[in-house]
């Protein structure tokens, strides 16, 4: 049986065992199947109640020491699936809750789109002596699309800009088109896509 852990945060059907907490951060690594920083763990396990901070870092630690994760070169602040661990997740990965599976994959893979798509698509936000500039690429990994810059007030509101410009660039893209070749039907495409 697995050792008890601290259940501060952990919701129901979250995981009470550090051997469980093991398996998940080997599955999720595995499944991925690309590196993540700690604090996207975190955020992952966390962001669903599936696992107690100080666990998740306690065991983050031991992995690492066991050699069954272990730090991309050149991303001191990421981890990845060894081959011990991605054994341990093909072995053991039945052990854990469908629901806990598929809940940490796709928030994972979520989270690893929304970094492609920042990467992709750049905000810069700089200061004014009347509030922000804040100038939006959407690119299409080899040229920019479309370059336009917004005025903010506030910082606050510059960082709003680019929090719902990252969401979906590809649909400010399509609006922006819309508006500047009259076509209706691109138009309608924006609309649905902002108001379902």
């Amino acid at each position: 049986m697995g050792q008890e852990t601290f259940t501060a945060g952990v919701g129901p059907g979250g995981l009470r065992t550090k051997n469980d907490i093991r398996v998940l951060v080997c599955y999720l690594l595995s499944s991925v199947d690309a590196p993540l920083s700690e604090a996207d763990i975190l955020s992952i396990l966390q962001g669903y109640d599936l696992a107690n901070y100080f666990e998740i870092m306690d065991v983050l630690s031991d992995l690492l020491k066991k050699g069954l994760i272990v730090r991309p070169q050149g991303q001191p602040d990421c981890v990845q699936a060894a081959p011990a661990g991605k054994e341990v997740a093909a072995q053991l990965d039945m052990t854990l809750p469908l629901s806990v599976r598929e809940k940490t994959v796709a928030a994972a893979v979520n989270l690893l789109a929304r970094a492609r798509r920042e990467q992709e698509n750049r905000v810069e936000i700089k200061k004014n002596e009347r509030g922000y500039s804040v100038t939006c690429h959407v690119s299409d990994r080899e040229m920019d699309l479309l370059t336009f810059t917004l005025y903010a007030p506030d910082l606050y509101q510059a960082r709003l800009i680019k929090k719902n410009f990252h969401r979906e660039p590809g649909m400010v893209y399509r609006a922006v088109l819309a508006a500047v070749t009259g076509s209706r039907e691109l138009a309608a495409d924006a609309l649905r896509r902002i108001i379902p």
